[in-house]
């Protein structure tokens, strides 16, 4: 037996409902914000990532699935959505469109790290990526997409934790802090945060390792460092906020583990799952498009997982949907009424009803069983007696009550 990836999951039929149900509301929150959907290739060249989500990053040093085509480039299963979504805005002249374009997507992305609650190897996310706005408002906006979705799907349970990570000018101010700061334990931290302290001291706020999350306990706050721009954004989201009446908490410790993020950063957090109970997380990347090759364009958004999404539900017993209950059952009483039985189900079909008949040359018997099992709303009888006749008695699953319908009129009769 050939068995499943590592990592990867397969949704069953029995489970699809969940992921329709979740899915639905999803496309109908980002319709009400006015975001359209792009859709973005499974793969993407290796550069792209590299460039845009950053060469010191978790992602591109251990976590990429990266492979060498027949023509010998080198692609990449994509990890995160908003990498090729920034391609997608250049190489679509979206910047000659009106601003801002606002999107969303639901896609699968594809990390090889280790796979635990709700964050497997294929996972699939739902994002908002809002360009060519600079404003605070638009950092809220995208804010706003997520509480809207928890809100709708039930899910209160959540802390929405904020920070400022500045801008190229103020960043660099905070590198040499922190490397100060560092300087002292670095050779106690692990191989990664030693080449990151180098090149990239912001990202050791990232690593998960215990020793190294000791030493940073009491690093300098990225806040603290703000240059004059993006410590008014930062206050100017920070009260967008509070006139919504959106609770937060400022996190000096939220970097998120990306490249590409300036100023704004931000993450819902829920406890109901266990540990890294981050349900999104987003920010503003004013530098990304410009990063791959595009004009400079202030950008925000984030991602969602929707296996953690659903996991959350699960914990705190909210509503996954209902798996949908097929209409109507035909048993054709022997192979003589099958033609018959069939093409009664498929008119019914054509006019948008869901039917079925036997696939199988059960018996009567078997096939009762089986639309039990399946869990028809209806099942009807199909002999010689009622074809001649053009009528036959309907049964109500649920209570075993009969009514007998003229052939030609169940159309009607299961309309109605």
């Amino acid at each position: 037996m050939i068995n499943i990836p590592k990592g990867t999951k397969d949704v069953l039929p029995a489970e699809s409902y969940k992921w329709h149900y979740i899915e639905k509301v999803v496309r109908a929150t980002a319709e009400t914000f006015g975001l359209n959907e792009i859709r973005t290739p499974t793969f993407e060249h290796t550069e792209l990532f590299a460039r845009g989500v950053g060469e010191t990053t978790d992602i591109v040093n251990k976590e990429m699935y990266t492979f060498e085509d027949k023509g010998g480039r080198s692609m990449t299963l994509k990890p995160e959505g908003t990498a090729g979504v920034a391609r997608a805005y250049i190489e679509g002249n979206l910047a000659d469109g009106a601003q801002p374009v606002k999107m969303y997507y639901l896609t699968p992305v594809f990390r090889y790290e280790r796979p635990q609650a709700g964050r497997l190897r294929e996972h699939h996310q739902f994002g908002v990526e809002i360009y060519g706005s600079d404003s605070a408002y638009a950092d809220a906006e995208a804010i706003l997409v997520a509480k809207t979705l928890f809100t709708k799907l039930g899910v209160t349970e959540l802390e929405l934790n904020i920070n400022s990570i500045g801008c190229a000018e103020c960043r660099a101010e905070y590198n040499r802090a922190l490397r100060e700061y560092l300087a002292a334990n670095i050779d106690d931290m692990c191989p990664v945060c030693r080449e990151r302290y180098v090149k990239n001291p912001l990202r050791i706020l990232d690593c998960k390792e215990e020793g190294c999350k000791r030493i940073t306990a009491g690093a300098p706050k990225t806040i603290d460092y703000l240059c004059n721009g993006c410590a008014a954004h930062h206050e100017a989201l920070k009260g967008i906020l509070t006139s919504l009446g959106i609770a937060y908490k400022v996190n000096p410790m939220i970097v998120r583990g990306l490249d590409y993020y300036t100023r704004t950063v931000f993450e819902f957090i829920s406890t109901s799952i266990g540990a890294q109970g981050t349900v999104c997380g987003g920010g503003r990347y004013n530098n990304l498009v410009e990063e791959v090759g595009g004009k400079h364009t202030p950008a925000v958004g984030f991602g969602m997982g929707l296996e953690r999404l659903l996991l959350v539900l699960e914990s705190l017993n909210l509503p996954v949907g209902e798996p949908e209950i097929p209409k109507l059952y035909i048993a054709p009483l022997t192979s003589a009424e099958a033609a018959e039985a069939y093409k009664l189900v498929n008119a019914l079909r054509a006019s948008g009803i869901s039917a079925d008949t036997d696939l199988m040359s059960r018996s009567l018997k078997a096939q009762m069983k089986y639309a039990g099992k399946r869990g028809y709303e209806y099942t009807l009888v199909l002999g010689g007696d009622e074809i001649a006749s053009g009528k036959a008695a309907l049964r109500k699953m649920s209570d075993g009550s009969e009514k007998v319908v003229e052939l030609d009129k169940l159309q009607e009769e299961l309309k109605g």
